[in-house]
């Protein structure tokens, strides 16, 4: 390491000039000099951002040699977006000029580390001073202190994550979709991979360097978070958005479920429909999708003016918190379907509570509110036993429906969808659909919520429908 320092001592004190000319060379020590370890807190780790904002980061790791790095630029002021580049120290240092080119472009730059040494093999005094020597290479090219640090591999200690909060830096990067090791996949197999992986507040990880799929990864990525609806925007930009995400238990209703054996005298209501006539119907939509379907119906249901009822599956807003808040944040019911859909008829009381109680928790977390006290039993399946069970944990009101279009079956088509919608809709109709992907009902919806109006039907939340007390 002490011969790499002074190369880069050398390299530093003729590789570029200040405004005025001067070029002192810049002070290096050791990375032997001993340091003692930091006892604040660690600096944050970020694969991706709590936001509802429409946008998501493009991140670039290494430094690719001129021939590869310029017409990736050139591709990026065609598309008019701008990315973070994760720079390694010694490759700067080697070409401050491709450095200044980035910058100039209007692109981040942040810290990649000196070298492609793994960090997490490196003792605390050698990672301070691999990431404070890439600090002051890139903010001497750049005048910009890097605030962000990402190993090559994405991988990362409590080490790393200390030794950046001792140098200043707001957090460790990582990824939520990872294409740096795409070579020579099947475009299609990497596009479906990016499509259903693209979420609001993303970060996306490319390698620029040896990678020969490099325009081809671009050009996907950009087209795909175009089909989504999304933009792409540097790390800054992205963080600029992020919102407050309280823990559990500091959210109100967080624990208006629980665990809860004696279930044998609890009460609970079961709604098909609402008793009224005045041709208040409410579309509710069950489980989950990507990005792409649920933003599409998001979108829909705002241009007509409906605010309707989501029964999520746990584990997908576990998975992508953002989208099951962007629902919250437009004014839709956000209710309980289990966490991972199980048919509750088929579990024990412990695990059917289990199943009610830790999606409460998720959904929670991830709306950073109560969710609506309904719940749905997955395929429509309950008896008075499980009833009860549901009903013990807090969710006495077993939310069914009585019109269902089989729309999860893809084989039945928008047509299919919209007549039977037509032919079993009444005052007071709790109608059935889903928000998985591939299905045909955004196809169907616009018809069908014309056809409705045209009958004189309005719609409403199943909540306000069934007038459900908080």
């Amino acid at each position: 390491m002490s011969l790499v320092l002074l190369c880069l001592c050398i390299i530093l004190s003729g590789c570029s000039q200040s405004g005025d000319g001067a070029n002192p060379p810049p002070v290096v020590p050791s990375t032997e000099q001993p340091i003692e370890r930091y006892t604040g807190e660690p600096s944050e780790q970020i694969s991706y951002v709590y936001t509802t904002m429409r946008e998501l980061s493009l991140t670039f790791n290494g430094l690719a040699e001129r021939d590869e790095l310029m017409p990736l630029l050139d591709a990026l002021d065609r598309y008019k977006v701008k990315a973070t580049f994760f720079v390694p120290g010694i490759r700067a240092a080697e070409e401050p000029d491709l450095v200044h080119e980035i910058a100039a472009r209007g692109h981040q730059i942040e810290n990649n580390a000196l070298d492609g040494t793994d960090l997490t093999e490196l003792q605390y005094n050698q990672i301070y001073h691999q990431l404070r020597l890439t600090n002051e290479i890139l903010e001497r090219e750049t005048t910009v202190k890097p605030k962000y640090i990402r190993t090559r591999s994405g991988s990362f200690s409590d080490d790393v994550r200390l030794a950046a909060a001792h140098l200043g830096m707001e957090a460790v990067i990582t990824y939520s979709i990872n294409l740096q090791s795409w070579n020579g996949d099947a475009a299609s197999k990497v596009e479906d991979y990016v499509m259903t992986n693209i979420t609001r507040g993303g970060i996306i990880a490319l390698n620029t360097e040896n990678n020969p799929d490099l325009l081809k990864s671009l050009e996907m990525v950009i087209t795909s978070v175009q089909k989504v609806g999304y933009s792409l925007v540097p790390l800054n930009r992205l963080l600029e958005y992020k919102h407050e995400r309280k823990p559990l238990e500091q959210i109100d209703g967080y624990d208006a479920a629980k665990i809860n054996p004696d279930y044998g005298n609890a009460e609970y209501e079961v709604i098909y429909k609402a008793d009224r006539n005045d041709k208040q119907i409410a579309l509710t939509f069950d489980d989950w999708g990507t990005d792409y379907t649920v933003t599409r119906l998001l979108d829909l249901l705002k241009e007509e003016n409906i605010k309707a009822s989501f029964f999520l599956r746990g584990n997908g807003p576990e998975r992508n918190p953002n989208l099951a808040r962007a629902i919250a944040e437009d004014g839709h019911d956000v209710a309980n379907h289990t966490y991972s859909h199980p048919v509750i008829t088929n579990l024990s009381p412990e695990e059917i509570q289990e199943e009610v109680v830790k999606a409460h928790q998720v959904i929670t977390e991830a709306i950073q509110q109560k969710p609506v006290m309904m719940f749905r039993p997955p395929t429509g399946a309950f008896d008075e036993e499980t009833a009860k069970i549901v009903a013990a944990t807090g969710y006495r009101t077993i939310a069914m429906y009585d019109v269902t279009t089989l729309d999860w079956d893809r084989s039945n088509d928008a047509d299919h969808i919209v007549k039977t919608i037509m032919e079993n809709t009444e005052s007071g109709s709790v109608i059935l659909l889903h928000i998985l992907d591939g299905l045909h009902t955004l196809e169907a919806l616009p018809t069908a919520i014309q056809k409705l109006r045209d009958q004189g039907y309005t719609f409403v939340k199943m909540s306000e429908l069934v007038d459900l007390q908080s």
